[in-house]
Order: structure tokens, then C-alpha cells, then sequence
């Protein structure tokens, strides 16, 4: 949703904090012909600790990125909103990961959206498998060695582990996950191209922090 903030620029204005980035209170939208305009608004958490250095602001910003790509103006869903204001939370405080942070959470914005990841049974043929070494990110789950690989990437057992274990754990106990680099870039990669496929859109935000680092996504 999408709202204007009249005046908000002024030094004085009521509504300067309130309009800044990652800012989280109650709104009180009017609501005209053809936008929303704030009338009131009481801040909860401003969260402005998160534009403190480049990859705060940018994991943050990736998040808000990946619900416009996902939901439709208006749509609501209170889990996962719940799930980013946490996410926001654990950035603030860091008390987790983040980069496991932002894996955790496209799973459950995958599960929330409807593609939820089948990880205990091969996607293609139904049959219950322990593990897997290629998901198929067309349709969101595990391969078994009897079925075609297409359109989907090989994957390490630990990162198939991985994914399975993320998906299951509750998101409050993110902060306790620790992985390897080379599964957290294994599940980036997964998810990102899992993402790309079903939302027909790739989110920006992190390309800039991941040339940087040097991750290239479409290996």
C-alpha cells in the first residue's frame, strides 16, 4: 500500500520520523480518489539503527523488496508481516545471522505466497526421500535419483539438510542456525532462482552487496 505524507520534509512536520525508511507504527490513512494520504500516525519502532552501514540497510531493504514483488497492492498478511518487523528486530539487536536471516524469511515469503518447498518427498513422483542432490526450482522441491532433473540446480546434501531444517524450525529461533559459507551461498542461489521463477521478477536490492562480495547468482 502505498500512502502520501504531506509535509513530511519540513523540519517541523509530524510526520518527518514517521516517513523515514523501515519506520514501523499505527497509520491512520484517508483514503482520496486515487491515493492514500497519512492523517495520524504513532511510531512503534523506527528501526533507524538499520541505515547504519551498508548491509543493514540493504538486507532490509531486500526484504521490503521481496513483499512488493510477492503481494498485490492492499493484500494482507499478517504472518508474514509479523515475520518481517522480527526479521527487523534481529537485524537491530544482531542476534542472528543475516544472511541466514534473509534465507529464512524467503522461505516462509515462499510458503506465505503458496510455493512452499516439498523436501520429503520427490517432487516429481511422490516417492519419501531422506535427502536430495537437485531441487527443481520450477516446482519448489527435491529430486529423487529415479526421476529427470530440468529446470532446477544440483545441491549439496548439507544444503538440501539445510533448507529441510529451516523450513521446519520455528522463525523465532533463527538466531541459533549456523552454517558453512558455502551452503549459505548454496541456498542463496536455490532461493533466489526459485524466487525469479515463480514471482516473474528478480528483487534488485542485493545485487550491488553481492557484486562486492563477489556471489554470482546465475552460475
Amino acid at each position: 500500500m502505498s500512502a502520501v505524507a504531506r509535509g513530511a520534509k519540513k523540519g517541523k512536520s509530524r510526520f518527518m520520523a514517521a516517513s523515514q525508511l523501515f519506520c514501523y507504527g499505527e497509520y491512520v490513512l484517508y483514503k482520496g480518489k486515487s491515493l492514500y494520504t497519512v492523517n495520524e500516525v504513532q511510531i512503534t519502532e523506527s528501526f533507524q539503527g538499520l541505515l547504519k552501514d551498508l548491509e543493514h540497510i540493504t538486507y532490509a531493504s531486500y526484504l521490503c523488496e521481496l513483499i512488493q514483488i510477492s503481494m498485490q497492492d492492499e493484500e494482507s498478511d499478517r504472518s508474514l508481516f509479523v515475520h518481517l518487523i522480527s526479521a527487523f528486530y534481529f537485524m537491530k539487536n544482531e542476534i542472528a545471522d543475516i544472511e541466514i536471516l534473509a534465507r529464512a524469511f524467503e522461505i516462509r515469503l515462499l510458503e506465505s505466497t503458496g510455493f512452499c518447498f516439498e523436501l520429503e518427498r520427490c517432487i516429481a513422483c511422490g516417492k519419501k526421500i531422506s535427502t536430495s542432490d537437485y531441487i527443481s526450482c520450477q516446482y519448489g522441491g527435491g529430486i529423487c535419483p529415479d526421476c529427470a532433473r530440468v529446470n532446477g540446480r544440483p545441491v549439496s546434501y548439507a544444503a538440501f539438510n539445510a533448507l529441510r531444517a529451516l523450513s521446519k524450525m520455528s522463525f523465532q529461533n533463527i538466531y541459533r542456525v549456523t552454517l558453512s559459507a558455502e551452503v549459505k551461498e548454496e541456498l542463496y542461489k536455490i532461493l533466489s532462482a526459485t524466487i525469479s521463477q515463480n514471482y516473474f521478477k528478480k528483487p534488485k536490492s542485493l545485487e550491488t552487496l553481492n557484486y562486492l562480495k563477489g556471489v554470482i547468482v546465475n552460475e
